[in-house]
């Protein structure tokens, strides 16, 4: 279980970001634990991962400030999957996707993957292998913002 752990969060530092633009990144991991009050209602918590076990869901989240004295133009933040995770969703976010070790990239809903018998099927979000954010417009000197993604322990 340690060693599932270990991989998560060793798995939390981005594999790219110019660092030429020098925007600072600050990441981390929290399970997502249902909770019911006394008067009934659900709420979700957002909880330190002490511990995980197959089927937790996490919530991976991206911190990122422009701490460069220029803009952060055409930035690039792409997250490999953890191997212990199967990628669920991004929240509202649409993030590119790969589900080729980062070989070619989509949204979820354009790729597909190879079958043993030579055709292809639609890729689905356990054939996720990395996770990719390429910023539209410059991070102002100074911006801020958040990202995040959802993954379930396999």
């Amino acid at each position: 279980m340690r060693t599932v752990l270990f991989l998560l969060l060793a798995a939390l530092m981005p594999a790219q970001a110019l660092a030429a633009n020098q925007v600072a990144l600050d990441n981390a991991v929290f399970v997502e634990r249902v909770s019911t009050d006394a008067e009934g209602k659900q709420k979700i918590l957002l909880e330190e991962p002490k511990v995980v076990v197959p089927g937790d869901r996490l919530v991976f989240v991206l911190n990122y400030r422009n701490a460069g004295a220029q803009p952060a133009d055409k930035f690039v933040i792409t997250n490999p999957m953890p191997s212990a995770v199967r990628f669920a969703d991004s929240g509202d976010t649409r993030p590119f996707v790969s589900v080729d070790g980062g070989k070619q990239w989509g949204l979820l809903a354009d790729l597909s993957v190879p079958m043993t018998d030579g055709s292809r099927r639609a890729a689905q979000p356990a054939d996720v292998t990395h996770v990719r954010w390429a910023f539209q417009k410059p991070i102002p000197v100074g911006g801020t913002g958040k990202l995040m993604f959802r993954g379930v322990v396999k």
